[in-house]
């Protein structure tokens, strides 16, 4: 129903019966910034005024609780939660997150546009509203396997639907610098939409020379000075919060009464076990709230700061011809959500989801890892004559550091050196059985035994794996295959757990709480053999991402990000 609607109009106007209102509320006003004490009107699932309206089939008197507007995250991937998309509406419904903005591009990277078609077929019914934006690096870069290409032509195609914004994330920004026809015909493609930067730590000419090309956002800052020279560029500045990428403490004080317009809060990537047990946007608010950030402002950089970049007009405000996406709250400090109304429905009360999902939704995007047979020979690094290149964790952050260790060989090769935590990484290509497979050293996962692999590495999700030796590390590959994708954790030659995803190698076809008990698992046993990360599987789908500095794994071989290029061994194995 457009605005322009004759009825809402005489609803709005006292002459025709409300479907609903809301009497007596604290109405969050994201536009002067201040509480509003009045009644609220919807009809048709819009908002058609506040007032002192008072004939509707439902009243509810909400006796003085706030009134909140709908969450939007403003970057997400719903892939990295490992939950279908009903159990992913499930999770973030109910803790206030109403809309999102994604690209998809983790199941583009593996499906292409069949895995776009079906996750956007999959949340028709649901009371989440998914704004697409087209993929623009599908793969990221030239330095890694994937399993599709979405180029300038599909990127064309893709615009033209409707849930379509604009141009996804502008990975490949070296590609942006070096003015690569196909990266630029892109971005053109996408000319009067919104357009996606990825730029860590770019800065300078080199910025100036970025944002110039069309791009107007940026979700990867990690030092504040980085993202206050974005912001004065003129780029919106995503403060992200997610499982593994925890830049909000850092970046708050961004935020300031002459800067907030130009902030939003994202996730970016947040796993199933965050999202059941933390939240989702509310828990990023409450967070900032606890870092000392005004909670109406809080709410701002959680609605219409986010709906306003993306223009989406009918979202992210408590107003007139908006859309009645609202939650209900005792208190705005602690931001605890006691129910949802999505366009006008109640659809989730107490943190509970209250609306169905489709259960069959999973059946399809079946076996998509094909791995090619490979022995121990085939994990091997030989030595190179000097000092080896290790990727090193940096625990809160997907930013890597590049370090060179010395390394006494075995035999000519390279073994895990326990005591020191430098483990073996490899990356094994899943979806053309070309028999690819990286071998790197790691630092920071801090296991003592066994192997950790997974089929979620972004963002061509191959198979990703950290071991103590080549048996576990090999025994964790072949039950990822087994099992068609998924989380595994391996010691001693066993398996001692998993975690099916089925579904593109990404996602699981089980309900939320049992993925989230599975995880959970998983983690703890992480943790049993003796690894210091607190999510260690979200670290580790991470260092196959070649848009990441600094050094990264992709089964091409090491990629040094800066340089932007593979990085050559004097011996090769």
């Amino acid at each position: 129903m457009s605005p322009a609607d004759g009825h809402l109009i005489s609803v709005a106007r006292g002459f025709q019966s409300a479907d609903l209102i809301f009497n007596n509320a604290s109405i969050v006003n994201v536009f002067s910034g201040e509480i509003e004490y009045g009644n609220v009107a919807v009809f048709n699932g819009r908002i058609v005024g506040i007032g002192d309206y008072r004939d509707a089939k439902e009243v509810i008197d909400l006796k003085g609780k706030y009134l909140v507007p709908g969450l939007i995250d403003g970057h997400v991937h719903l892939e990295s939660s490992m939950l279908d998309v009903g159990q992913y509406a499930r999770a973030v419904v109910s803790h206030g997150t109403l809309a999102i903005i994604t690209d998809l591009h983790e199941i583009s990277n593996v499906s292409g546009l069949a895995g776009i078609r079906y996750i956007l077929n999959a949340a028709l019914n649901l009371p989440l509203a998914i704004y697409l934006m087209a993929p623009s690096c599908v793969p990221a870069t030239n330095l890694e396997t994937s399993g599709a290409v979405i180029g300038p032509a599909e990127i064309r195609k893709i615009l033209k639907l409707k849930q379509c914004i604009g141009l996804g994330e502008m990975m490949n920004y070296p590609g942006v610098l070096f003015r690569d026809a196909g990266v630029l015909e892109k971005i053109n493609s996408a000319s009067g939409k919104v357009v996606d930067g990825h730029s860590p730590g770019v800065k300078g000419k080199d910025l100036n020379a970025y944002i110039g090309a069309g791009i107007a956002s940026d979700h990867e800052s990690v030092l504040l000075e980085e993202a206050r020279e974005k912001l004065m560029r003129g780029m919106h500045v995503m403060i992200r919060e997610g499982s593994s990428e925890k830049n909000l403490d850092t970046l708050l004080p961004l935020v300031t009464e002459r800067t907030y317009p130009r902030c939003l809060f994202v996730v970016d990537d947040r796993n199933c076990v965050d999202l059941l047990k933390d939240g989702d946007m509310d828990a990023v608010i409450r967070k900032a709230i606890r870092g000392g950030l005004d909670p109406i402002r809080a709410v701002q950089l959680a609605t219409i700061n986010a709906a306003q970049y993306f223009r989406l007009n009918s979202l992210g405000a408590i107003a007139p011809g908006y859309l009645a996406n609202m939650l209900v709250l005792d208190d705005l400090k602690s931001f605890k959500i006691n129910s949802v109304y999505y366009r006008g429905n109640l659809v989730a009360k107490q943190g509970k989801a209250l609306f169905d999902v489709n259960q069959k939704a999973g059946r399809v995007l079946r076996h998509t890892v094909k791995v090619k047979p490979f022995n121990l020979k085939a994990l091997a690094l030989t030595a190179s004559g000097e000092q080896e290149p290790v990727i090193e964790v940096i625990p809160g952050q997907i930013v890597t550091k590049k370090t060179y260790v010395s390394m006494k060989p075995v035999g000519g090769f390279i073994q895990p050196d326990i005591e020191r935590d430098i483990l073996k990484l490899a990356v094994i290509e899943r979806h053309q059985a070309t028999g690819n497979i990286g071998v790197g050293l790691v630092k920071g996962f801090g296991l003592k035994r066994g192997a950790l692999a997974s089929s979620v590495a972004h963002d061509s999700h191959n198979i990703v794996v950290v071991g103590t030796n080549d048996m576990d590390i090999s025994l964790a590959v072949k039950e990822i295959e087994k099992l068609q994708g998924g989380l595994v954790v391996v010691a001693d030659g066993k398996v001692l757990g998993s975690l099916a995803l089925p579904v593109a190698g990404l996602l699981s076809d089980q309900p939320l709480e049992e993925v989230v008990s599975n995880l959970s698992k998983l983690e703890q046993q992480a943790l049993d053999l003796g690894c210091s990360l607190p999510s260690p599987f979200s670290t580790l789908s991470f260092l196959a991402l070649p848009v990441i500095p600094e050094l990264r794994l992709t089964d091409l071989g090491l990629v040094d990000v800066i340089e932007f290029k593979l990085i050559k061994r004097s011996k090769e194995s």
